[in-house]
């Protein structure tokens, strides 16, 4: 019988509580993508809005802006933002529009992630 003690191994593996943990780590990290994903989506969208417009031609700052409200009602995920946020600027006769804002994103309240979003035109 002694023999058949000496040639069992010990096992291994995770435990009951080692995987709740990871589920709880895995699951909170997944909620956190999934919120923050679109905020992430909206500011791709609006760089590329603000650098459309830089290159469409227009030349004063009403028009610009014109143009970035217009292309906010075709980009849907845009919401943020309108034309009047952005800075309009002129660096080495080249047009520049800067653009900042904050999202605050409820995760589980009263537990809130706020991001600050900036950008320019190229």
């Amino acid at each position: 019988m002694s023999t058949i003690a000496h040639h069992r191994t010990r096992q291994r593996g995770i435990t009951l509580i080692g995987l709740l943990f990871w589920a709880i780590v895995i699951g909170f990290g997944a909620l956190i993508v999934m919120r923050v994903f679109p905020t992430v989506n909206e500011y791709l969208t609006i760089k590329r809005a603000v650098n459309k417009i830089v290159d469409s031609g227009a030349t004063t700052v009403p028009e610009l802006r014109a143009a970035f409200d217009k292309q906010k009602e075709i980009e849907y995920s845009i919401s943020t933002i309108s034309g009047k946020d952005l800075d309009i600027t002129k660096e080495n006769e080249r047009i520049v529009i800067r653009f900042a804002y904050d999202k605050q994103i409820e995760l589980v309240a009263p537990v809130y992630l706020l991001i600050k979003y900036e950008g320019r035109s190229n």
